[in-house]
């Protein structure tokens, strides 16, 4: 069936609800309509996401309850359906809708739905699922993408995204449900079977118990909690209750919420892009911390799984922005010197990282004794090797994190984690204000430790039926005709994920090392019709380290 039929028969079958019908036969461009039916929108490795409105290719009522169908089969065939199946949802348009659809799917399906009263962090869903014994979670999110997007993304009983096999199992099953095989019921009956539980406080309770049990320094927390100055914004999002609770409760007393940013708006009124990479995003909270005088200004993505950091110059007094390996290192020198300094490492301690994050985190993990270890892009590929730690009995867990804005502090969650994470920023500025030193003056003390490492990122958004096609292109054309130098680094090797790479998984990565510590990297993006450009160098200053990678990113824009 082309684009054409499948349309026509969304337009008049009325097993498509009327309103989906109407917003349908209204439609006049036909490369709107061929975009929206050209394809289904496939449950991949990152679940769905895609742009939301009536079609195939688009978030809806149906193609959530596609993937949730599929979903449930597979939990049936798999014999989980006793376990139970949690649900959170953020901000977004429709993300009520959505998890409800999916809760009431599950239920027809005679599996519990563990579904939250209202918004929360995607983490805190990671660690529901664990703490509820669940088979798997559902949670209803497209992160930082703009406000037209929504997606869902499913998790395993171990609380990381679903990996393999699990992972192609799962979307097989999905992309092979027919939408006649979506089951539902009444949510007034669903909860009168016991299929349909809300759940809130018990569970927010215990996350936040289990977010204290990583502080290192509670003491000082409380002292300088009375003195230091933080603004926050939760960019509209999930972050707003859980980020003002914890820092309340450890003793900071000085939290300023930008009050624009402050509310659910699944628009995000006040924001081009809702992404803490973005530096136009912070412009409202600069201008608060300007007022304030703060110390500290953070903002959390919509699902609150990213954390954006700016923190003052002690000499200039101006707020110098923190890139997420920038954050992440940071959070990680801190951990890793207080679980030394109280003889907490061990010798099976491990510090994780992606493939495309900076290489000053091997440089940590041989300074403090750590193995080292590399996975593919992906938080899910982090909980992954927690997971195997915790199955194979090697391996202590002590940090993890991605250039993408995300961490993991602990194990009570397996995916990034933006609460912990300020949580744990905000007492590192604690510990090193009582060493009369900014977040900023300890960044660039490890600079000086363990070399300037600077990391850049160029993205090519290809929208539309074509950009797929000239995506593959692309990566086809690196392939074929590899670079021999580029920003006046020559390339000293390369390697294909495709073809798979020291034990992990295949994927469509090519990464190339460059002499004096430099490389850079490029894959497809998961979830977005985009190509991403990874670069990464070190420099022998702050200025040398800039002037290096700009040489490398303006190379990297005419590779493509």
């Amino acid at each position: 069936m082309d684009y054409r039929e499948t349309y026509k028969q969304w337009c008049t079958d009325t097993f498509f609800d009327e309103a989906t019908r109407a917003e349908l036969s209204a439609l006049t461009d036909e490369n709107e309509i061929k975009d929206r039916f050209y394809k289904d929108l496939e449950f991949g490795t990152g679940g769905l996401r895609g742009v939301i409105g009536a079609g195939t290719n688009r978030m809806n009522l149906y193609t959530v309850g596609r993937a949730t169908q599929g979903l449930a089969d597979y939990i049936i065939a798999k014999g989980g359906q006793n376990k139970g199946v949690a649900i959170a949802y953020d901000s977004r348009h429709m993300s009520p809708e959505f998890s409800e659809a999916a809760a009431l799917c599950l239920a027809a399906n005679g599996i519990k739905a563990y579904r939250f009263e209202s918004l929360r962090p995607t983490p805190e869903l990671s660690f529901a699922l664990r703490t509820l014994g669940c088979i798997a979670g559902i949670v209803v999110t497209a992160s930082h993408n703009p406000p037209q997007y929504n997606g869902y993304k499913v998790y395993w009983e171990d609380g990381a995204q679903v990996t393999a096999p699990y992972d192609k199992e799962i979307i097989e099953k999905a992309n092979s449900t027919p939408f006649t095989a979506i089951k539902t019921m009444d949510r007034s009956e669903a909860e009168k079977a016991g299929l349909f539980v809300t759940i809130g406080k018990d569970i927010d309770d215990k996350y936040m118990e289990a977010l204290k049990k990583q502080i290192l320094n509670a003491d000082l927390d409380r002292e300088y909690g009375k003195k230091l100055k933080i603004v926050y914004s939760p960019f509209h999002g999930t972050g707003n209750v859980p980020v003002r609770r914890i820092l309340s409760e450890i003793g900071f007393e000085n939290v300023y919420v930008v009050p624009e940013q402050e509310l659910p708006d699944g628009d995000f009124t006040t924001l081009d892009y809702p992404n803490p990479e973005d530096k136009k995003a912070f412009k409202l909270a600069l201008e608060l911390a300007k007022e304030k005088d703060a110390d500290l200004v953070l903002a959390t993505d919509p699902d609150a799984d990213r954390l954006g950091v700016y923190a003052k110059d002690s000499k200039t007094g101006e707020y110098m922005c923190f890139t997420g390996n920038m954050s992440g290192m940071l959070i990680c020198e801190y951990i890793l010197s207080q679980r030394k300094e109280r003889g907490l490492l061990k010798d099976d301690s491990a510090l994780i990282s992606t493939i495309v994050s900076t290489n000053m985190a091997e440089k940590i993990a041989n300074y403090y004794g750590l193995k080292f270890i590399e996975v593919l892009t992906g938080f899910k590929y982090i909980g992954e090797q927690i997971k195997i730690f915790e199955q194979t009995g090697k391996g202590t867990y002590e940090f993890g994190f991605e250039e993408s804005y995300g961490c993991l502090v602990g194990t009570h969650a397996r995916d990034k984690d933006a609460v912990v994470a300020v949580m744990m920023l905000c007492e590192a500025a604690a510990y090193y204000a009582s060493k009369n030193m900014t977040l900023w003056d300890q960044m660039i003390a490890m600079y000086e430790k363990y070399g300037y490492f600077k990391e850049g990122l160029y993205t090519m958004t290809i929208p539309g039926v074509d950009g797929a096609e000239k995506i593959a292109a692309i990566m086809d054309k690196l392939r074929k005709d590899a670079p021999k130098e580029l920003g006046g680094l020559k390339v000293v090797k390369s390697r294909d994920y495709a073809e798979g790479y020291n034990g992990l998984p295949k994927s469509n990565v090519l990464y190339f090392d460059l002499e004096d510590d430099a490389w850079f990297c490029v894959r497809p993006s998961g979830t977005e019709p985009k190509i991403k450009f990874y670069a990464g160098i070190k420099g022998s200053s702050m200025e040398d380290a800039d002037s290096l990678l700009n040489k490398l990113l303006k190379g990297l824009e005419q590779l493509a």
